[in-house]
């Protein structure tokens, strides 16, 4: 018997081993193994996610202030830095580029601290030999009196915040001093966006270039920003080795000027005119993306899915629209790809246009003008191609939606009031009082005129898919004893009969017209010669629903205001010559 039982036991336990090792093709371990099979799969890079470092934002406070002391002294010619903090402070960046030279430098210690002096646990404590270079920076900005600067610390001497060039903006010509900081501290919060550090700097600079003055000189707010560098991808948890570009004046075009490196052709200059090279310098992968865009045998879904990045693309789009940074088609971003992915990723860059609807308004009257909303966008090849498709745009209108709730009134209000008692009493001091654009008692109600900027760009936006888009149009061209004027097709998004208006005139206010045609249906019109002299014309362009548009060009009379729509010519023995002649 109990032979009998041990029998039943080993049958047993064989019975359950081959159960178990026959289990592995059950349906339930199928699925399994189907996971594990999958977990196991590599991704494609392409679609890998790409993001900003949101850890490195965690320890900033944005309404702090830091104090900074440079001390300048004149260098070596070898450096060109054999300059004196005068002639530093004398040029624009203009005057260097006019003439082909290197900005001047001077040497500089930089140390920081607080308003007692540098401290002992700061960079540049108790340095006593420069430790940086100092140069002007910006554009239009650097033909203000007040100078923004660049330091660069040398590379032997460390860093400051895992920063190496520090960039301090004086932001002259924006009345609040934080509209560029306000953007990127919101940015911080969206890690699509991918944004920068920045931080209130109060400057003094102790000038020893010409004879070794001893006492430091106030020289008022400033705000730091990061440098779009290798080391600011390092620093953000993106690829340092990867493609990184700057634009300078680019619209997604073809351009001659971009090249190969190894075309016999290429001139950096030339490129950097378009888009300044902060990256690899390999740019097969960015040329193939222009090509693509530019092939519009292509459908735009298929060629924006390969090349850009969805997430990235339209929260980028959709808060620069809704902040009012309308100096975005073709300048004040950066091009970013990781070296080994299709996908290119935009970067913002230079904020001071953004949340001044109030300044447009005053510039241009309230209401609807062709660089509101998405008309804004439509002279750079990407965004007319992506606006072109529903099913594109239907992604920017989401997101669109997303930030206006995200951006309420009430948080912008409460960080708008904490930036202007930092700034106020910096502002309303010299050295910065002098340069201030309003008194110190218009000052707190025009700040707080910021918190409307989201509703009102969103209604422009909303507004600007029912009109026709811009156009560009071209100069005049002299046939025998006519003029033909000609001009780009416009566009609208209803797919509404379109209908042209022609004026031409002696003023650009139109009081004394010369000829005016309407219901043209082809872009173009022939007029009978002109007499020598200066002429305008404006096209305006009406669709079914009454909606109007006009070109994408602007006649600045004298007083620097600029009239819409309107292009100024002349004529000078019977040639047509520009209206800014």
């Amino acid at each position: 018997m109990k032979k009998h039982k041990s029998y039943i036991r080993i049958t047993t336990a064989i019975m359950i081993i081959a159960l178990l090792l026959s289990g592995c093709n059950s349906p339930a371990d199928q699925t399994a193994l189907k996971k594990y099979s999958e977990i196991e799969s590599k991704p494609d890079i392409s679609q890998s996610e790409v993001t900003d470092n949101s850890q490195l934002y965690v320890n900033d406070d944005p309404y702090s202030v830091i104090t900074m002391y440079l001390t300048v002294k004149k260098g070596n010619e070898s450096d060109g830095t054999n300059h004196t903090w005068k002639e530093v402070n004398s040029y624009s960046t203009y005057y260097y580029d006019e003439n082909n030279i290197d900005r001047y430098k001077v040497e500089g210690i930089l140390q920081i601290g607080d308003e007692s002096g540098p401290l002992p646990e700061e960079f540049g404590y108790n340095v006593t030999v420069p430790n940086a270079t100092v140069q002007v920076r910006g554009k239009t900005t650097s033909r203000a009196e007040q100078k923004s600067f660049q330091i660069k610390i040398k590379k032997d001497k460390g860093f400051w915040r895992d920063q190496r060039s520090i960039i301090l903006n004086k932001h002259i010509y924006d009345f609040t001093r934080f509209r560029n900081k306000l953007s990127y501290d919101l940015m911080c919060e969206y890690p699509a966006l991918i944004g920068s550090r920045t931080q209130f700097v109060h400057l003094y600079v102790r000038d020893m270039t010409e004879g070794g003055k001893d006492r430091y000189v106030d020289y008022g707010l400033y705000t730091q920003v990061e440098q779009m560098n290798s080391r600011y991808l390092l620093n953000h948890g993106l690829d340092r080795n990867g493609h990184l570009y700057k634009a300078s004046m680019f619209e997604f075009m073809k351009y001659d000027a971009l090249k190969l490196t190894t075309d016999p052709k290429y001139d950096l200059n030339a490129f950097e005119k378009v888009l300044e090279i902060k990256g690899d310098n390999d740019h097969t992968k960015l040329l193939k993306m222009i090509d693509d865009l530019n092939d519009y045998s292509l459908p735009i879904e298929e060629v924006f899915k390969r090349h850009f990045d969805e997430e990235n693309y339209f929260s980028w789009l959709a808060f620069q629209t809704l902040t009012g940074n309308t100096d975005i088609s073709s300048q004040n971003f950066l091009l970013y790809s990781p070296l080994n992915s299709p996908k290119w990723y935009f970067i913002p860059w230079d904020n001071d246009g953004a949340w001044n609807h109030i300044g447009r308004i005053e510039q241009s009257g309230r209401g609807y003008n062709y660089f509101e909303g998405v008309s804004n966008y439509w002279g750079a090849v990407l965004h007319q191609r992506m606006l072109k498709s529903e099913i594109l745009r239907a992604k920017l209108d989401e997101k669109i939606e997303y930030f206006r709730k995200e951006l309420s009134k009430e948080k912008l209000l409460k960080m708008v009031d904490n930036y202007r008692k930092v700034v106020q009493p910096y502002l309303y001091s010299m050295p910065d009082i002098e340069h201030a654009e309003k008194t110190e008692k218009e000052y707190p109600a025009a700040v707080r005129s910021m918190v409307d900027e989201i509703e009102y760009n969103y209604n422009m936006y909303k507004e600007s898919l029912k009109h026709p888009m811009p156009y560009y149009v071209d100069l005049p061209a002299v046939n025998g004893d006519k003029l033909r004027f000609a001009w780009d097709n416009s566009f609208d998004f209803n797919n509404e009969v379109l209908e042209y208006t022609f004026e031409l005139s002696k003023d650009y206010r139109f009081k004394t017209t010369i000829n005016k045609e309407s219901g043209i249906i082809l872009p173009e019109i022939t007029v009978p010669m002109l007499p020598d002299g200066q002429y305008f014309y404006k096209i305006t362009v009406k669709n079914e629903s009454g909606e109007t548009q006009t070109a994408m060009d602007y006649y600045m009379d004298i007083n620097d205001i600029k009239h819409y729509g309107v292009v100024g010519f002349y004529i000078e023995d019977g040639i047509v010559f520009a209206g800014t002649r």
